[in-house]
């Protein structure tokens, strides 16, 4: 509700006593508008729940997916695949062309981070730029993506989603010994390319459509990775709290809705009725086993179950309402696409209905909202720029036509993730420059500052957006540039050394370094995740909390940022030992310099950059290795090493 501020000096005048009359009466209209459900009597447990029409359903997420035909555009020249074409169509709506296609360096670069978030080797570098072969790139790109690193790099993206730590939160944040074997689940599924499909029945109902696989059972995990506070004292309050989280994280990761907003009122602005959250919350009421003191691990069905849902008026645990059955978002559902569990043996089949109905070809949602997310990692926005509120609050696509089709393609094709980034990234969309280059000619120049001033942003992609790494990725490259990465995979967390300042903040045992020093060179994914505590470089980089689902991470350049990768222990120590290799593997100084900008830039140096580090090593009277560490630092420390162009 809007609230009137007044200073106590200001008199209170006839115009100010109009303004907030308009304002109470607005508010009054917009709560009667959008309320879809109403207590009968205030105070009452009745409850009345309006019906869903055509009106609430007449919003382009709610609509079936079109079948798209691919527009044909006049440029056939510069395609590759049916995405330039709906992408160049909007860009000649407008009077814009695309940029060229970037050089092989600069393709490497991108997409080495953005499959695998790592940097390429120089052998990687040779290897791609003497191969001759008409479809090089393509290797490239399922080279990449049949790697190990490729389920590391993208399961972050996927964990940003799960809300993921290895502790419970609050002011304890106590140890969760196995949470990590989710962490690992996530991982081996995406480097075997679960189909999307089945990725999602793991993870809402393995434990039911696979009793006898732990695999299965681990991927239930996702539904209560979120924060809980065990040793509360009221169970009922801390169920309800559980429940809540995990009924608005299920709406916003597979639906892209923001059902959490109907947890005490109906949904302002979207058809989601309370009735609708409390329905969806008990599909998974008899599921969520809780003990006083103990962790939240996997679900568990208690069959029969032993609760009755209800809604609980104005969100208020200790108010149950009218006693409902489980049930889907309706405005989601139709005569083709309902919510029907089948009972066994051993489960009501609450969750594996639920599954079920994700999954559905009749769903508008799921698959869009999944392609979404993709294209956003590769492209920096989606094509909505929205990606867990495809509701009325949100944004309209960019592209609905490319939308459809992504969303209709990949469940064509099985539901899987790896052809739809070899779609993605095979295109000439995301083949193109992201920046003019030094010889552009007049003609490139007049077309690189009409999409600049008509697309100031890159939205429509009349060049390819660059865009920062995450603290993830920085860390990982400067491990992989040092040579001192540990590509050892899985297992439990390890706890790298922290700065003694933020080890006095924490609790006794909250960090205990581990033992074994080679550990501390594992991937940031393997680094532990504390709830209430970031690892350093990750937090100055904008990790997010892990308290709720994280659909984009924020940009931010801030002082710590380059505080932190100027003057941390990490840093000096990875500058001196990457300077030490160097030293020890060459002889001149013009190879050495060659192999820092190499390792760090995937690019040899400027003849312009040569002359100057080369005048910075003369002039020193410091030892090769001290001087050339200085070097590394430096470049660690530039914008091309933390920027994907």
């Amino acid at each position: 509700m809007m609230c009137i501020h007044r200073r106590k000096s200001s008199p209170i005048t006839d115009v100010d006593c109009l303004y907030a009359l308009i304002v109470l009466c607005a508010f009054a209209i917009s709560t009667s508008i959008f309320k879809r459900g109403v207590l009968a009597d205030d105070g009452a447990a009745d409850y009345v729940e309006l019906p869903i029409d055509e009106y609430d359903r007449d919003h382009w997420a709610f609509l079936p997916i079109e079948q798209v035909e691919v527009t044909p555009t006049l440029d056939s020249v510069w395609l590759r695949n049916p995405i330039d074409s709906f992408i160049q169509f909007e860009l000649n709506q407008r009077g814009l062309h695309p940029q060229p296609q970037a050089s092989r360096r600069t393709l490497l670069r991108r997409l080495s981070f953005d499959l695998t978030g790592l940097p390429p080797t120089p052998e990687q570098i040779a290897e791609f730029e003497t191969d001759n072969r008409t479809d090089a790139y393509e290797r490239l790109v399922n080279r990449l993506l049949d790697s190990p690193q490729y389920g590391e790099r993208w399961a972050q993206h996927w964990l940003d989603l799960a809300r993921f730590a290895e502790t419970d939160g609050f002011e304890h944040d106590k140890l969760r010994p196995n949470a990590w074997k989710y962490r690992d689940w996530v991982i081996n599924a995406l480097n075997a390319d679960m189909p999307y499909d089945q990725f999602i029945r793991h993870q809402i109902a393995g434990d039911e459509t696979s009793p006898n696989d732990e695999s299965a059972s681990t991927a239930t995990r996702f539904c209560l990775s979120g924060p809980d506070m065990p040793d509360i004292n009221l169970i009922d309050e801390r169920r309800h709290t559980v429940l809540n989280e995990l009924t608005s994280t299920i709406g916003e990761v597979f639906l892209g809705l923001q059902v959490g907003c109907a947890q005490c009122h109906d949904h302002k602005y979207d058809p989601i009725s309370q009735a609708d959250f409390y329905r969806l919350r008990a599909i998974f009421e008899p599921s969520v086993p809780l003990k006083k003191n103990r962790s939240l691990s996997t679900l568990r069905e208690s069959f029969p179950s032993p609760h009755s849902s209800h809604l609980m008026l104005r969100g208020d645990f200790r108010s149950p309402g009218p006693e409902l059955s489980p049930g889907a978002i309706r405005v989601v559902s139709s005569k083709t696409l309902a919510y029907s569990p089948r009972p066994t043996n051993h489960s009501a089949g609450l969750r594996t209905a639920l599954a079920d109905w994700l999954v559905a070809t009749e769903n508008p949602l799921t698959a869009r909202v999944i392609v979404n997310r993709v294209w956003q990692h590769h492209f920096g926005v989606g094509l909505s720029s929205t990606p867990s509120d495809f509701g009325v609050m949100g944004s309209e696509p960019s592209h609905p036509e490319l939308l459809d089709w992504l969303a209709s393609s990949f469940m064509k094709r099985g539901w899987s993730l790896k052809s739809l980034h070899r779609m993605i990234v095979t295109s000439a969309t995301y083949r193109q420059r992201s920046r003019l280059s030094e010889d552009a000619t007049d003609t490139e120049k007049n077309v690189w500052a009409d999409a600049q001033k008509a697309d100031p942003n890159a939205q429509l992609l009349s060049r390819y957006p660059r865009w920062r790494l995450e603290g993830e990725a920085i860390r990982d490259a400067m491990l992989v540039a040092s040579g001192q990465v540990n590509w050892k995979p899985s297992g439990p967390g390890v706890r790298p050394p922290l700065p003694k300042e933020l080890v006095g903040t924490l609790l006794v045992n909250q960090w205990n370094v581990t033992e074994d020093r080679s550990e501390h060179a594992r991937r940031s994914i393997y680094v532990f995740a504390r709830r209430n505590l970031r690892y350093p470089i990750f937090e100055v980089f904008d990790r997010p909390s892990a308290n709720t689902s994280c659909s984009r991470r924020d940009i931010s350049t801030t002082a710590p940022q380059s505080l932190h990768l100027l003057n941390s222990q990490f840093s000096l120590s990875l500058s001196r030992l990457m300077a030490t290799t160097v030293v020890n593997d060459y002889s001149t100084d013009a190879e050495r310099i060659d192999a820092i900008f190499l390792r760090s830039f995937s690019r040899l140096p400027a003849p312009e950059e040569r002359i100057e580090v080369q005048d910075f090593l003369s002039s020193s009277t410091s030892t090769d290795t001290e001087k050339l560490a200085h070097l590394c630092l430096a470049l660690f420390n530039s914008n091309e090493f933390v920027t994907i162009d």
